[in-house]
């Protein structure tokens, strides 16, 4: 009988669908890391457009594991199909256009190990458009870096009105406590990210870092840009279930806040979903992709007022 082989102690999963356009630029960065001890496990949403196919490169480093499931109503069941395979300590999502800085890893995990009651460490991002180019420079986490306590974490980020911790890219999570509170959450599919990130910071602390560590890309085959115009309804049902699981977590105040903030967001990021229309067009073949050192010349109030 051979060996078990030795568990990464860090699995990056990556659902996929329809991403031929970014996802070897996505893959690149992973497999680009300064941290090596990782496994990659990617899951395909059956997607049409070549992704699949171009995935298979990859498959020749050993860390990268190439998984294939049929097409649901729900983009969440490719989020917990690329998870459950996972076996490291540590999970990180990385979206399948989406980029990581080559320090992510390395950083996010020295975090992590420094703060023995943390169950999740997320850093600041760039947010980029379509083909690459900035529109937002260190985003996020604001009055959130260093630890603070798990429900402080999450209750400021109701108040905010919008997801504080940023996309899951930007985040590292302990894969335990992801599976003790039931993995991803897509009873609201708009927060699916913040609903999840919640529940498991009810079991340790939050540690936000200032250095941003990964690239969020706008583009117009977002799943949360289809989403656009139903998020206020589904981050105000977000807080309330989160107050109704939790009854001593939120205040009244604190909900009328985040429900304020998360209507007036929800126009600003329509209106700037549409001034950005052309910046966020996906382009119909692959792309190789560098991240200007520009800012975009385009109004982006609101895109993720934080």
């Amino acid at each position: 009988m051979s060996a078990e082989l030795p568990r990464p102690l860090v699995s990056i999963v990556v659902p996929t669908y329809n991403n031929a356009a970014f996802v070897r630029d996505t893959m690149r960065s992973i497999l680009s890391q300064t941290f090596a001890d990782f496994e990659l496990i990617v899951s395909d949403h059956s997607s049409t457009d070549g992704t699949w196919e171009l995935l298979h490169p990859f498959a020749s480093d050993p860390r990268v594991h190439l998984l294939q499931m049929p097409r649901t109503d729900h983009p969440h069941d490719n989020w917990d199909n690329a998870t459950r395979a996972a076996t490291g300590r540590y999970l990180k999502l990385v979206c399948g256009d989406d980029l990581l800085a080559p320090e992510c890893l390395e950083r996010q995990v020295a975090a992590m190990q420094s703060h023995p009651r943390a169950v999740m460490v997320a850093s600041r991002r760039d947010v980029v458009t379509a083909r690459g180019d900035m529109v937002l420079r260190s985003w996020g986490l604001p009055r959130m870096l260093g630890e603070l306590s798990g429900r402080a974490a999450v209750r400021q980020a109701v108040q905010s009105g919008t997801n504080t911790f940023g996309e899951p890219a930007c985040v590292l999570l302990c894969r335990s406590s992801l599976e003790a509170v039931g993995g991803w959450d897509g009873t609201h599919s708009y927060v699916l990210d913040q609903h999840t990130y919640s529940k498991v910071l009810m079991r340790g602390t939050f540690v936000g870092l200032e250095e941003p560590l990964a690239s969020f890309r706008l583009s117009d085959s977002q799943w949360s840009h289809a989403l656009a115009r139903n998020q206020y309804r589904q981050v105000v049902a977000f807080h309330r279930d989160l107050a109704a699981s939790c009854p001593d977590l939120l205040s009244r105040t604190d909900l009328a806040r985040g429900r304020a903030k998360a209507k007036a967001l929800a126009y600003a990021r329509r209106l700037a979903y549409f001034s950005l229309a052309r910046e966020l067009r996906t382009p119909l073949a692959p792309i190789e992709l560098q991240v200007s050192p520009q800012p975009a010349s385009v109004p982006v109030a609101g895109l993720g007022a934080e």
